[in-house]
Order: C-alpha cells, then structure tokens, then sequence
C-alpha cells in the first residue's frame, strides 16, 4: 500500500510560499530528500485552515476563470498550482453517497468502486472530513509485462480512510486502491508528479475478481489522432507506418498498428495485424492477437 508519511510539525504556510520553495528546489517523490522536503510544505499548507475556502471563493468570484485555463482535470480537481518544473499542486473533492454531485454524476465520475494503480509518485494528505474510503493492494511491477488478462498476483494490504492530517506516498506501479465514497464530504491535497515521461507508462485499471490487468486506460492525444489521421490521407498512413515499426513505446506501436488495421480491410487488415505479432514487446503482440480474433 502507499507509504505511510509522519507529517512533520511545523507553523502553517500559505499557498504562495509552498508553490515558491516547491518551484525553487524541484519536485523528485523518488528521491527521499526531494520527498522530505515535500512532506513539510504539503503537511505546512495543510496547516492552514483558510487558504483554500478564500483560494475557491476568489476563484468563484472571477467566474473560475483561473481554473478553466489551466485546470486539465475533472470538475472533481481544483488546481492550486501548475509549475513549469514538472510538478503541480491540487485539492480533490470527494463527495458521500448522500451529497448532490454523487447522486447527478454517479460514483465513476470520481473513480469509486475502479481500482487502479498511477502512472505517476504523488504525495496526499487529508485535509478536510473523514476522507475517502481504500481497500490497498500490492504487485510486483517487475513481474509484469502488462498485457490485458495478465495475472498481477495482487496482496490485500487493508482498507482505510485519508482521514485529517493522514499522509500517503503513493508510488508509481507498485500501490493499486480500489476507492469507496466518504461517509461525508472530503477535501485531500496533493502533490503531483508531472514528468514528461509520465504520459508514456501505462496505467492499469483492474480487474479484483480475477486479480488481472483489466484496461490500459493512458493515450496521448497523438495517438487518438493517428486514428484520424490514416482515414484522412496517405502521408497519415505513412507516419503510422513510422510510429508502427519504430516508436520507442510499445503502446504507441500498437496503436499506430490499430489505426493502420482500421483503415484496411479483409485481408489487408488482417495482414496489418499481423505484422504487429512481429513486435519485440509481448503487450504489442498480445493487443495484435486480439484484434485479429475479433
């Protein structure tokens, strides 16, 4: 499960020094200085009380126009700070089962009930109210190859609340949770890595009944363009052909792969399938002998 952190002691810090010092030093959740140093300005800003009601109420009042320029999230995620260094800060709302918002937009639109790892290290803290509800898993990264129906031999750890004052290091490929609502109304913050190599490994939605990799849910919008792209001209098909036998990332083989398969059709689609089951990495093959029993 993620790491328990002992928030350190200290005086409250507002908004502007943390995302200051954080901009200043850097943000490397792997690094345990990095971390350290994380800890005390996330465990600082939780401190104070007050920053976030007058953070949202100006927001408010200018019409959430901050938030709509540089909030890339759902309405589930209020943006507090977007560095430039690859990191950024964020509060996330968590409703119960009784709030308005959960009965308008159902519980997937705050990923309850859909157990997943990250692709990503990111440092959390309960800020406000009891906190969500997780049931904690364990895999071995190293042991999987990631194709879909892989078994994840997963290890139940327990199931706890981020309650106030709580804080968490949930670590990239190793921690899965399955989420379950507050009982009332939750605030966390975070603290979030955001390396340009992040959009490049999957992320797995997972399947607890049979303990296995159920979706890779990650993509990048140029690979949803190569979707296009090969219907719309032939220079799109030539650059899928590029990103088929080349790309470093094996999802985006595969998916140029895809897209090439979608353009064709009969034999020519099953011909461009199975040059994918020709990949070097087992996830492209796998995804290839799929397609093709389909």
């Amino acid at each position: 499960m993620p790491c328990l952190i002992d928030p350190p002691a200290g005086p409250a810090l507002d908004l502007e020094e943390v995302a200051a010092r954080l901009d200043e030093s850097g943000v490397d959740l792997a690094d345990e200085a990095s971390l350290a140093r994380c800890a005390d300005l996330l465990a600082g800003l939780a401190r104070n009380r007050d920053f976030l009601a007058d953070r949202m109420i100006a927001e408010l009042k200018a019409s959430y126009k901050g938030q709509l320029e540089i909030n890339r999230y759902s309405a589930q995620v209020f943006l507090l700070h977007r560095s430039p260094r690859g990191h950024f800060v964020r509060a996330n709302m968590w409703p119960a089962e009784r709030d308005a918002a959960y009965a308008t937009s159902g519980p997937a639109a705050f990923a309850y009930g859909l157990p997943h790892d990250h692709n990503f290290n990111f440092l959390t803290t309960g800020y406000w109210g009891p906190g969500y509800i997780s049931d904690y898993y364990d895999y071995d990264p190293e042991a999987v190859d990631g194709r879909l129906g892989e078994p994840l031999n997963l290890e139940f750890v327990e199931r706890s609340s981020l309650s106030e004052g709580k804080m968490m290091l949930y670590r990239a490929h190793r921690d899965i949770h399955s989420q379950l609502p507050p009982e009332s109304l939750s605030v966390s913050l975070n603290i979030m890595d955001e390396g340009g190599h992040i959009p490049w490994r999957d992320q797995y939605i997972v399947d607890l009944e049979h303990g296995t990799i159920a979706k890779r849910p990650t993509l990048t919008p140029g690979e949803m363009l190569l979707r296009c792209a090969v219907h719309l001209t032939d220079n799109g098909k030539d650059i899928a052909e590029c990103f088929a036998k080349g790309h470093p990332v094996p999802r985006v083989r595969a998916n140029a792969i895809a897209a090439l398969a979608a353009a064709e059709k009969g034999e020519a689609r099953v011909a461009a399938l199975e040059r994918g089951m020709g990949d070097i990495d087992p996830r492209v093959r796998d995804d290839c002998r799929r397609w093709l029993a389909q």
